[in-house]
């Protein structure tokens, strides 16, 4: 990392913010960010294989702290989901919703890894001289999860209300069933259904690359002597502290409008 710092704010940026990629073809459509799969996939098994260890030794008497803790965790999130979903498919998602905060918690959580130890790690244990740690700072990851959510949305309201049911909502909500209404219906419809994945991506996807930004641009202070140094620690274990708070928080509300789509979708208009 020392050639880095010696070079510019720039190169110090774009070393930590360049994927290790694996092109597919000669389409930049079909590149492979390996980090971000591999991250993911990784911290998504820690995560369910955590929840299933602790549930499959979960005991009827006095609960470990662990299971203390998975048993607290899960209530809370199925209370939110009680309190916001009101279809008849609960058990389908109140598991998916904790799925999505376990999830999405942990892919936060690593933007609170410290960057330039983890980025001298990767490349002089694994030989990786790029490697993004932080799979939400990659708006693939982002747009990813929230299409997800989006196609669960769409084939759960072709689901409850049938294709023509679906098909009626499109053209005749809400401004009326008159068929000179219906181009504006099924523009407004399209102009949410096109707006919900945005907005639930890039939401997710902006805050936890600003977090990681203000890391980076207190890391290139530190390089600035003593001085910068210090203040780069203090200000550091300050951001640290308050990220934590938004690390969390964001993945509550990504879970949380998850769980109001899929809502909507059992609703009729």
């Amino acid at each position: 990392m020392a050639s880095d710092l010696e070079l510019t704010p720039t190169s110090y940026i774009n070393h930590h913010l360049t994927n290790l990629t694996v092109s597919l073809g000669e389409e930049p459509f079909w590149t492979l960010h390996v980090d971000t799969l591999l991250m993911s996939i990784i911290l998504g098994i820690l995560g369910m294989g955590f929840l299933w260890l602790i549930v499959r030794r979960a005991t009827p008497g006095v609960p470990t702290k662990r299971q203390a803790f998975v048993e607290l965790l899960v209530e809370f999130i199925d209370t939110q989901v009680k309190n916001t979903f009101h279809g008849d498919r609960h058990k389908f998602v109140a598991p998916a919703a904790l799925t999505i905060f376990v999830w999405v918690l942990l892919l936060n959580t690593m933007d609170l890894l410290p960057i330039d130890i983890m980025a001298w790690v990767y490349e002089h244990v694994f030989g990786l001289h790029n490697w993004r740690t932080v799979p939400t700072t990659d708006v693939n990851t982002t747009f990813a999860l929230a299409l997800s959510i989006w196609f669960l949305m769409i084939f759960f309201n072709v689901q409850v209300k049938g294709v023509g049911g679906w098909t009626y909502e499109l053209f005749c909500t809400p401004f009326g069933k008159n068929p000179i209404l219906w181009p504006l219906n099924l523009l407004f419809n399209m102009i949410e259904y096109v707006s919900k994945p945005l907005s639930h991506s890039l939401r997710l996807f902006g805050n936890i690359y600003a977090g990681e930004i203000i890391f980076l641009l207190l890391g290139m202070w530190a390089a600035t002597g003593v001085t910068g140094s210090f203040f780069s620690v203090i200000l550091g274990v300050g951001w640290l502290i308050f990220h934590i708070l938004i690390v969390t928080l964001q993945a509550f509300i990504f879970m949380m409008l998850a769980v109001v789509y899929l809502s909507m979708a059992h609703e009729s208009h």
